[in-house]
């Protein structure tokens, strides 16, 4: 993994970030967007298809947001501010590994203890290539353990959905995103957010970062409102 963090401010945010590829591309990346936010960045590889099947892919991600919430204060930023995000596979990482505790707590973390799940254009049903790795055509949809929507519980961490235009999204990406949020709203569940970015498609990362931005800033507000943290602060 990569870390890009701001050397001015102690008690920073963290936002883990995972690629996208289907599974089975792609390479850890620090989005230009997050950089100079007074937030530090991870950028995380994690294994692939056809290396590997799943969970491991879920593993690897529950690893280093582990890594993260053991190891973040040493570079000064706040263990209490840490959150998940990724767009499409990484979008389905963040949502598998902060809706089913037990990838976090196999590492003797609490997902609870992430402050704000951000999952960009990600499935909430079971990942097409995983269905693929099994025979089941992506087309056929399937909700099993290894689909957040399967996990659906009323103490997540806040969640922030964001997809593309409903009639330019791959594979139905927003009405599973929407089903997710409906049915976190009916197990009680306070804060999950949909947002739908009209006119863009499944690559809609540019336009939402900013949405992203904006979900750390209402969160870290509030918890310094409440008193949980201590207000970021310089060197």
């Amino acid at each position: 993994m990569d870390l890009y963090y701001p050397t001015d401010i102690k008690d920073y945010p963290t936002v883990v970030w995972f690629h996208g590829g289907g599974l089975t591309g792609g390479s850890k990346e620090l989005p230009e967007a997050l950089k100079n936010k007074k937030i530090a960045v991870v950028g995380v590889n994690y294994r692939l298809n056809p290396k590997v099947k799943a969970p491991k892919y879920i593993e690897d991600a529950a690893a280093a947001v582990a890594w993260v919430f053991k190891n973040i204060k040493n570079y000064n930023g706040d263990p209490n501010l840490i959150f998940v995000s990724g767009h499409s596979a990484g979008g389905y990482l963040t949502s598998m590994i902060g809706l089913d505790e037990s990838y976090l707590k196999a590492f003797d973390v609490d997902a609870n203890a992430i402050a704000g799940l951000i999952p960009f254009s990600g499935h909430t049903i079971t990942h097409f290539t995983v269905r693929k790795e099994r025979g089941i055509p992506g087309t056929q949809a399937i909700v099993d353990s290894l689909a957040p929507l399967y996990h659906v519980r009323d103490d997540a961490p806040p969640l922030l959905l964001i997809t593309g235009d409903r009639e330019l999204e791959m594979l139905g990406r927003y009405e599973e995103n929407a089903y997710l949020m409906r049915m976190m709203k009916v197990v009680g569940h306070k804060e999950t957010t949909l947002y739908e970015m009209d006119g863009y498609g499944h690559g809609m990362t540019q336009p939402a970062f900013p949405l992203l931005i904006n979900e750390v800033q209402r969160i870290v507000e509030r918890k310094t409102e409440r008193g949980q943290i201590l207000p970021m602060k310089g060197d």
